[in-house]
């Protein structure tokens, strides 16, 4: 997703309706700095704010996502790109909770081996809750069970090794 093409967009749409960012932002119950960051390009909207965003504005949540009005035409192939692109960007946010989890408990294993002369336990740890991520993310997208079981096998043994760990 192109966050300037969409806030141009969006900005060009809103000042065409004789609205300002305060005016918008009320009509959506949400600040005049988050109608300003989509705008600058800086972030996107919450994906529920679609919806009322494409009404206030009289265009579709495609040509939103797009970033540009789209013809008649070329509709079918614009929703295509745009379910493509939100897909994507979906992935890369649950990927990002993952690795956000995994630093998180890196840095606790490594307050609590700095805290205890310890031995290889806490890389041991650390492998699993990589791989347990790594199959629990493809999981997600592929829906295959063998992930989620290889997955939920690897949070067992983090959660059991960091025990022993913990109690060495």
């Amino acid at each position: 997703m192109n966050q300037d093409k969409i806030g141009k967009f969006i900005a060009e749409q809103r000042k065409n309706k004789n609205l300002t960012q305060e005016e918008l932002a009320e009509k959506l119950s949400i600040t005049k700095n988050a109608v300003s960051k989509w705008e600058r390009g800086l972030c996107l909207m919450d994906m529920s704010l679609l919806k009322p965003l494409s009404e206030i504005l009289e265009v579709s949540i495609n040509e939103i996502l797009a970033g540009e009005k789209i013809e008649e035409k070329d509709i079918e192939k614009k929703s295509e790109e745009n379910i493509i692109k939100l897909t994507e960007l979906v992935n890369l946010k649950s990927m990002k909770y993952g690795i956000m989890g995994m630093v998180l408990f890196s840095i606790i294993l490594m307050i609590i081996a700095f805290l205890k002369d310890t031995n290889m336990a806490s890389l041991v740890s650390l492998l699993c809750a990589y791989n347990c991520v790594t199959f629990l993310s493809r999981y997600k997208i592929g829906k295959d069970k063998i992930d989620l079981l290889t997955g939920i096998l690897f949070f067992i043994a983090v959660i059991c090794n960091t025990i022993a760990f913990i109690l060495s």
